[in-house]
């Protein structure tokens, strides 16, 4: 489903992702990890048109660059790590906004688009909030309505930029369980990921960044141990894998 050759993205002269390949697969949930400034987000950045890059990233097939704005949004979802979010809409016209690549020439928007909204708001439990402004809510509720808000846009790819940012370990659970759901009912998945325990235990594949590239890349098992995140991280850990999942453990020097 996805794509990546030899991706290089620069700012100025510095090279924040330099001769990255990746693939992922239809319904895989690939989790891009790694210490501050190894690259992750502009991975994503470049993958949705919002960075110029070199190399090659193809979506389907087809490299993104041919796509124009509308057709790629009805493909990909993005929730960035500090999207905008005007005070003055409230919590439904907000997430009405993933809806936008669907609707036609005047705009209007149909029973359908109103339906995604509804089913967006119930998964994340936003019924209740649907008429409060965006300004009134905490940054956990902000971070559902903007999750909501993607998975209204009804894209077969969601790019998640640190997806668990400002939400308590409840609703953390409860959003990376709805993600997981839709990702077996056919949605790929393409995120980053800070928490490392939460990648071993929903990710289906692991790849740590370093520098701009592929580090080491496999199964969570393979790629979260003691050693790599001494190496890349520069931490000390203990992994603790038992039946219940992998747990990533700091320990004191």
């Amino acid at each position: 489903m996805i794509e990546l050759r030899d991706l290089a993205v620069r700012f100025g002269s510095t090279e924040a992702v330099r001769d990255l390949s990746l693939e992922v697969a239809n319904d895989e949930w690939v989790m891009l990890i790694g210490p501050n400034g190894a690259g992750k987000t502009s991975v994503l950045r470049a993958l949705c048109g919002l960075l110029p890059f070199d190399g090659a990233a193809r979506v389907d097939g087809r490299d993104v660059r041919t796509f124009g704005r509308r057709e790629l949004a009805r493909l990909m979802a993005f929730v960035p790590q500090n999207p905008t979010t005007p005070s003055e809409l409230t919590v439904a016209e907000y997430v009405l906004l993933g809806r936008t690549p669907h609707l036609g020439y005047l705009g209007v928007d149909g029973r359908r688009d109103r339906k995604a909204v509804a089913q967006a708001l119930e998964r994340l439990d936003l019924l209740p909030f649907a008429k409060r402004g965006l300004g009134s809510l905490s940054g956990g509720e902000l971070q559902r309505a903007v999750l909501a808000r993607a998975l209204a846009q009804e894209a077969p790819i969601l790019l998640l930029d640190e997806p668990t940012t400002s939400l308590d370990l409840g609703r953390q659970q409860q959003a990376l369980e709805l993600i997981d759901s839709l990702r077996r009912d056919g949605l790929t998945v393409l995120s980053t990921m800070h928490d490392l325990t939460l990648a071993g235990q929903y990710a289906d594949r692991l790849v740590l960044l370093d520098r701009g590239t592929v580090a080491v890349e496999g199964s969570p098992s393979e790629v979260l141990s003691a050693a790599n995140l001494a190496a890349y991280y520069g931490a000390s850990v203990r992994i603790v894998s038992d039946e219940a999942g992998l747990f990533v453990l700091p320990t004191r020097r």
